[in-house]
């Protein structure tokens, strides 16, 4: 059996970000109930030269939005980047998941040889559909979502590995 080019992004995106949901959930009730303020919690980075939370979490979602947007051939819809707490970055991760539920695998298969233009600060870079995916996409989105986790982790938010991979009973499951 096959795998086609919607079922190997449209579900494992939307199960990524449900389960950064969950991520930033336990944060937020981490600072209510140890009495920090959020933004102390949401600027935080894991090192100087990094990122903080809010980035990290506008980074995994417009990666998971662009990449279906971009592989159905649609406009990526833009995002103000203006989240100041974790409510609005949980509405966010919503709003992309919304978005990302409005696809129908007819909109995404076929589109493994799809050009994919992206507008880097430094030019832009062509892509195919799939190596877009697989080589860009997939590892950009884990790697933003895992260190929006740490970072949690770091400021003391009791966190595990399941949190990250979801509950076990939806790990068969595509999103």
């Amino acid at each position: 059996m096959s795998l086609s080019m919607y079922q190997a992004s449209v579900p494992v995106l939307i199960r990524t970000l449900k389960n950064l949901t969950a991520v930033l959930e336990k944060g937020e009730a981490h600072a209510q109930v140890k009495g920090i303020d959020q933004s102390v919690m949401i600027n935080s980075r894991l090192y100087p030269d990094m990122f903080p939370l809010t980035k990290q979490v506008q980074i995994a979602t417009d990666n998971a939005k662009g990449c279906a947007a971009r592989l159905a051939g649609i406009e990526v819809p833009k995002y103000e980047d203006n989240e100041a707490s974790f409510g609005d970055l949980i509405a966010r991760v919503k709003s992309t998941i919304a978005f990302l539920e409005t696809f129908k695998p007819a909109q995404i298969d076929g589109s493994e040889q799809r050009p994919v233009t992206l507008q880097m600060r430094s030019g832009s870079l062509h892509f195919e559909g799939q190596p877009y995916l697989l080589h860009v996409v997939l590892p950009n989105l884990y790697f933003h979502v895992v260190t929006a986790y740490d970072i949690l982790r770091h400021c003391g938010v009791e966190l595990g590995k399941a949190d990250f991979l979801g509950k076990p009973e939806t790990m068969g499951k595509s999103s």
